[in-house]
């Protein structure tokens, strides 16, 4: 019987022949390493955004071990390449402004080194779309492993949702129903264990996203960050990554629009973050996969909600483990789901789905008894929103959906947080809060400040939600009536730039409009207010300047424009 045929290891044009240059490469990485390591063994990156300073990462040193013994079981060669890391709660001013950084090194990195695959090691919010946005773009055969959620943690007997009760608590201080101290006192509690927020933010979606779009091995994502299973899966990956070298399996060669239709119902079922709209429209972007707002709308609008986990219902990331997890969750909606997608296993990922299973169903709805009706993102669109804005219904205040109320206009976080709970400002549970200055361009970097804290006398009175409208984002674990993304936004001269406090603004998030009731001919005459367009000045240097004079609208994925695409893995010339 014939072998079967194997591509050339790309290594090879390092490592191969008997030159100065193959000596040198060699050399250099013997290190110790046998001479079978450069004759024929896939050399295997670990691309790992391990980090002491993005702490929801910080184990995944651990997971690179299992990775590593999984690869050379498999006869591969396993290399660690620390890559850019993001710390969602740390870093300023947004971790969104080095997303495109991280993945244009991660990029680059495989690009100009000797590796044949890799595997993506990622947790935090901006790790998991920036690896794949790089994988995408070099189009190495790649895969992802995802770093896990953290086990719960209990406070007065309480679960507390990572993050998502950080926003719940805080509002009760200000209201007064909760002591300075006693929420101080929640704050060692609120993080029991490594891994990342166990609520259905970023981080969480982003991990269940990437396995429906096919990247993950079926079945790991979700899988608690302490849990033991989590380096057993890790090792198998390991094993994999080999494996796909060996078939010459890319990212273009399973990533389809199909995938993302996929990653899309996906999405909506779990009730996931708003951030995976902008981060799937920039990973497609990676592929030439021409995915628009329209398609999130279309495919994923009317899908029910599934899965009751905070920051929409009142479990976490562990019960939805136990519970069955994403594949119990996609097996009730598989006839939305399209066939032909394939997984990074290159068997369908509907293939995946027979022997899931719901285990609790308090935790994971079945199709006929759904959490939530039509729940999946809605795409807004009307005049103060011409190229588009989202909300997500799952989150926000059902009476709030459909509502008229005039606007109170903020330039920057900045006089908001000036002016918030000034008692002169004229604001009730009918006005609309309005945030500019908070997208990729005008911030930089469209940071997460779109779910405004309300005002302290509307928390006294009750209020604990009113429509609020931003250009910005909003954590993943945040929650509330809020209207985001807006497209164009203020910086790039979007009509949110010209609003006025008092101003009445429509929202019919069943109808798909945002408007601003504002004659066109009025519009037209305004100029933008001095003090939003002086909160604009460009940065003078470094990624910043970089960033701000190429990046595209929330509405493209917030990517930079020369990033699109991709360059594949070929680098022709020779480095000494």
């Amino acid at each position: 019987m014939d072998e079967p045929h194997r591509p050339a290891l790309r290594s090879a044009q390092w490592y191969g022949g008997e030159d100065r240059n193959a000596y040198i490469h060699r050399a250099w990485m013997r290190r110790g390493l046998p001479d079978s390591a450069f004759r024929g063994r896939p050399q295997i990156a670990i691309a790992n955004t391990a980090s002491a300073l993005t702490p929801c990462n910080a184990h995944l040193g651990e997971v690179a071990q299992s990775v590593s013994n999984g690869v050379y079981e498999a006869g591969g060669i396993p290399l660690e390449l620390p890559v850019v890391s993001l710390g969602e709660t740390q870093v300023r001013p947004t971790a969104m402004l080095w997303r495109n950084m991280a993945a244009m090194a991660t990029e680059e990195m495989l690009r100009a080194n000797p590796v044949d695959g890799v595997v993506l090691l990622g947790g935090c919010d901006k790790t998991i779309p920036a690896l794949l946005m790089a994988a995408a773009s070099v189009d190495l055969p790649a895969l992802v492993v995802p770093g896990g959620p953290m086990l719960t943690g209990h406070f007065r007997n309480e679960a507390l949702g990572c993050g998502t009760d950080v926003w719940r608590l805080s509002e009760e201080v200000r209201a007064g129903t909760l002591s300075q101290e006693m929420f101080l006192r929640s704050e060692s509690a609120m993080v029991r264990s490594k891994g990342h927020c166990n609520t259905m933010g970023t981080a969480s979606t982003m991990a269940l996203v990437a396995e429906a779009l096919g990247t993950v091995p079926p079945g790991l994502a979700g899988t608690p960050a302490p849990d033991a299973r989590l380096l057993e899966g890790a090792h198998d990956a390991g094993r994999l990554a080999v494996e796909l070298v060996a078939s010459d399996r890319r990212p273009s060669t399973f990533l389809t629009r199909a995938s993302f239709h996929n990653a899309i119902v996906a999405l909506a079922a779990i009730g996931g973050s708003t951030n995976a709209v902008v981060h799937l429209l920039a990973i497609a972007g990676r592929l030439g996969i021409d995915l628009t707002l329209d398609d999130v709308d279309r495919i994923g609008a009317d899908i029910p909600l599934l899965v009751n986990l905070q920051p929409a219902g009142r479990f976490l990331m562990d019960d939805l483990f136990r519970a069955g997890g994403l594949l119990a969750v996609l097996r009730e909606v598989r006839d939305l789901l399209d066939p032909t997608a394939l997984t990074v296993d290159g068997k369908p990922l509907v293939d995946h789905l027979d022997d899931a299973r719901i285990w609790d169903a308090e935790v994971i709805a079945a199709r006929d008894a759904p959490f939530g009706e039509r729940a999946g993102i809605r795409v807004l669109r009307g005049s103060l929103a011409p190229d588009g804005a989202i909300i997500k219904p799952a989150a926000a205040s059902p009476h709030l959906l459909r509502h008229r109320g005039p606007a109170v206009v903020f330039d920057s976080i900045e006089d908001f947080r000036a002016r918030i709970d000034d008692p002169a400002l004229e604001i009730d549970e009918d006005s609309v809060m309005v945030l500019r200055g908070c997208g990729p361009r005008g911030y930089p970097g469209m940071p997460e400040v779109a779910n405004m804290p309300l005002p302290r006398r509307l928390l006294e009175r009750g209020v604990r939600d009113i429509v609020r409208v931003c250009d910005g984002r909003m954590s993943g674990t945040a929650y509330g009536t809020v209207v985001l993304h807006v497209a164009p936004e203020s910086a790039a001269g979007g009509p949110l730039g010209l609003v006025r406090t008092g101003d009445m603004i429509s929202l019919d998030v069943e109808a798909g409009i945002l408007d601003l009731e504002v004659p066109a001919d009025e519009l037209a005459a305004r100029e933008p207010d001095p003090r939003t367009v002086g909160a604009y000045a460009a940065p003078v240097r470094g990624w910043a300047r970089l960033y701000v004079d190429h990046v595209q609208q929330a509405d493209r994925g917030a990517d930079l424009d020369v990033l699109v695409g991709g360059s594949g893995s070929d680098v022709t010339r020779e480095s000494h």
